[in-house]
């Protein structure tokens, strides 16, 4: 399986949904970098289930266990190691579904590739459950890039189905959706968008949506040509998200429909400091950061489990098939998936600017 991720930084993430514990293995961190546990802890909390509108019913508290890596507050420089222990599992609402997939979901394509030698409770290792060691990993990049380049990570929904929300794209220093509250800092859009997770709810049902993230205060002439820059790592870190389905950056799919007069960022000097008059780029030129924000946007379907009946087959029996999947499911995965997104692109980033050295 290609669960590992990253070229100065490595992460590698095992276990599985219902298996004992989740974790991942952190390589490449430099020593010395102070790491504020508790903020990880609460990094973690955003992500943890039932804390959200239209959140699955599984409760668990997420609380990851250091094994290696941290003493006495800081990095040690040799792989950082942690686990989560899976504490709450029904195991048996997964009984049947190598034999009757549910549509969506990972259980045909694990049965060809695997033989029916991997593990589905849950989903396995293809469960939404293992973004949380990712989170992790996200949460302790967030803290090195902020103390060794002074660069933060931000981020805010902007689509849950219909339910539209301003970009950041024309924002350096945007308004921060409020802590503890659903992650969009318009309330109006915000109470609209939780009313639309409501009624797919309400319809046994499910609907997904678009995190937009941000990078403030990253450095320019960072990142390469072609197939190392930092929008194709994020983007592939992302995509190992199960339910993302398209990843764009800074005016992303618009593009299309522009001129070039219209699209391309301007040069100019500000108070004294080069900068783009705007950032339909999302901070990249050629691959290499410019000095703007760095602004991405990631498209997650709407959950696969659902209440309402669907079609399969029964490939023992070779027939079609109705079925209905029992469970605790989200009605929206998308804002427990945005602090996952804010820490892919931290990893991305990190993982950059460890290449040109200064974190040695």
């Amino acid at each position: 399986m290609g669960s590992t991720w990253g070229n100065r930084i490595k992460i590698s993430v095992f276990g599985e949904s219902h298996g004992p514990a989740i974790g991942v293995v952190i390589d490449g961190l430099p020593a010395g970098i102070s790491i504020d546990e508790s903020h990880i802890v609460k990094e973690m909390g955003r992500r943890a289930p039932g804390t959200q509108a239209g959140s699955t019913p599984r409760k668990e508290p997420d609380l990851p266990t250091v094994l290696s890596g941290l003493y006495n507050g800081k990095t040690t420089g040799t792989p950082l190691a942690m686990e989560i222990l899976n504490t709450n599992t029904h195991s048996s609402d997964y009984d049947g579904f190598t034999v009757t997939p549910r549509p969506g979901h990972a259980d045909y394509t694990a049965r060809l590739r695997y033989k029916m030698n991997n593990d589905p409770r849950g989903g396995g290792h293809f469960s939404g459950r293992l973004t949380a060691p990712v989170l992790f990993a996200g949460a302790i990049a967030k803290q090195v890039l902020k103390a060794k380049c002074g660069a933060e990570v931000y981020g805010h929904i902007i689509r849950i189905g219909k339910v539209n929300a301003p970009s950041w794209e024309e924002e350096e220093m945007p308004v921060i959706p409020t802590e503890g509250n659903f992650p969009q800092e318009n309330p109006s859009l915000a109470s609209r968008m939780t009313a639309e997770i409501e009624a797919a709810k309400l319809e046994n049902d499910s609907v997904g949506g678009i995190v937009e993230v941000m990078g403030t205060g990253f450095p320019g002439g960072i990142g390469s040509p072609m197939w190392d820059t930092v929008e194709s790592n994020f983007a592939q870190l992302m995509f190992g998200v199960p339910a993302v389905k398209g990843v764009s950056f800074g005016s992303g799919f618009e593009v299309a429909s522009r001129r070039g007069s219209q699209n391309n960022d301007h040069l100019l000097f500000k108070d004294g400091k080069l900068r783009m008059s705007t950032n339909h780029g999302g901070g990249f030129e050629g691959g290499i950061s410019n000095g703007m924000p760095i602004l991405a946007q990631v498209a997650f379907k709407p959950t696969p489990s659902i209440g309402a009946e669907q079609d399969t087959v029964d490939l023992d029996a070779k027939e079609n098939v109705k079925i209905q999947i029992k469970g605790r499911h989200d009605a929206c995965i998308v804002p427990r998936a945005l602090p996952v997104a804010e820490g892919c692109l931290a990893l991305a980033l990190l993982d950059a600017y460890m290449a040109k050295g200064e974190l040695a």
